[in-house]
């Protein structure tokens, strides 16, 4: 499953990071590594952004990044 298939306050685990460069980099800066529980906590309107709770802040992700994080479900 993709972090962007995910459902509104549901929580998963991060398994793998599908991209390359800067964008991966800017990922990973945020703290969003293998093994991190993330918990969708708010999509918007038009369904893109989507807001997560990771390791205690609200990051607003696009889809189009979003779709490139495979992750479980708790």
């Amino acid at each position: 499953m993709n972090l962007s298939d995910t459902v509104l306050g549901s929580k998963y685990i991060i398994k793998k990071i599908n991209v390359e460069g800067s964008i991966k980099r800017r990922l990973l800066d945020i703290g969003l590594i293998e093994g991190t529980e993330v918990e969708n906590v708010l999509i918007s309107p038009l369904g893109d952004p989507m807001a997560f709770l990771i390791r205690g802040a609200v990051i607003a992700l696009r889809c189009e990044d979003s779709k490139n994080i495979v992750v479980e479900a708790l």
